[in-house]
């Protein structure tokens, strides 16, 4: 057997009792901390969207895939009258689909978010957000092996598994800097409705939490550098600390490199087109035992801004 299936196959073996309760894995959080922390909708000037794949660990087969789509608008945001006054508190709703494949295991979410940003003074503003939505999580048994031939699993096509979704946020954030904490999955599967054999398969969800913080450093007139960093609780899996630094040059072009512990180093590098579009790519080299059948890890974020009447470059809260 190669070396490959065997990875694969215990994989597999802890995904149907763990991976469909985690949340996909991003390495460009921060550049849509929106898939984190529901507070940031509509932040913006503009409606900001957002399409992305993600390939982990190519070469191995059945290693996760996903796709998102996220979207999210400020609605009535006017501008201070002066810079002596402070921003006009404003509403934001946005929404966003993903969906996540590992081997035999296919977990989808879509939710709707609400955010009130309220003006604390001139330079720094505080924002609430919720997120409500459906997670479905699907195991097609078709792609298994059984070592009980009378195991009830056989036979079904697949097994689906729904389950409403609740994630909260609070978000400070300034011009040059931005701190936030948010929790998701917080029914912890209390909203879910599944038959014995579901029950059987161990679907469920865990808890989130996590903490963001970044600021931008500005040592000339055309080059920012914004270190960040994001620390992820979810029980009983251990803490995940992602710390990353970015250099933008003209708003235009940048580049970063982001650590995440005992898991990967990164490198990624984006372009700010035009007030319009946007493009950012990111590689994973995987620092685990994985990098002896993986080639890494690639991710690619298109990023549109539509209603841009002021026609903004580069974003100016979400850097």
């Amino acid at each position: 057997m190669k070396k490959p299936l065997i990875l694969l196959i215990a994989f597999v073996a802890v995904a149907v009792q763990a991976l469909a309760q985690q949340r996909p894995q991003y390495s460009q959080y921060m550049l849509n901390n929106y898939l984190l922390n529901p507070a940031i909708t509509g932040i913006e000037d503009y409606a900001d969207i957002r399409v992305s794949t993600r390939r982990q660990w190519v070469g191995l087969d059945g290693a996760p895939v996903t796709y998102y789509v996220s979207a999210h608008t400020p609605l009535n945001k006017g501008a201070a009258s002066n810079k002596f006054h402070k921003e006009l508190a404003h509403h934001g709703v946005g929404i966003a689909f993903h969906t996540d494949k590992t081997g035999p295991l296919r977990r989808s979410g879509l939710t709707g978010s609400y955010a009130y940003h309220l003006p604390l003074t001139r330079k720094i503003n505080l924002a609430a957000g919720a997120a409500v939505g459906l997670i479905r999580n699907s195991l097609s048994s078709t792609e298994l092996e059984f070592t009980n031939p009378n195991d009830p699993l056989i036979g079904s096509a697949s097994l689906n598994n729904n389950q409403f979704d609740l994630n909260l946020g609070l978000w400070l954030y300034a011009r040059n800097f931005s701190v936030g904490v948010s929790a998701a999955q917080l029914l912890e599967g209390a909203g879910s409705f599944r038959t014995p054999e579901e029950n059987r398969a161990a679907f469920g969800l865990q808890r989130h939490y996590f903490i963001t913080g970044s600021y931008r450093l500005e040592p000339t007139e055309t080059l920012d550098i914004i270190p960040s960093v994001m620390v992820k609780l979810a029980s009983p899996s251990p803490a995940s600390i992602d710390a990353s630094v970015r250099a933008i040059y003209d708003d235009r072009f940048w580049v970063g490199a982001s650590y995440r512990h005992k898991d990967a180093l990164v490198g990624m590098v984006g372009v700010y087109i035009s007030p319009l579009l946007d493009v950012s790519y990111s590689y994973d080299a995987t620092l685990s035992s994985i990098n002896r059948v993986s080639a890494g890890t690639h991710e690619v974020v298109l990023g549109f801004k539509l209603l841009n009447n002021r026609r903004i470059i580069c974003p100016q809260w979400i850097w």
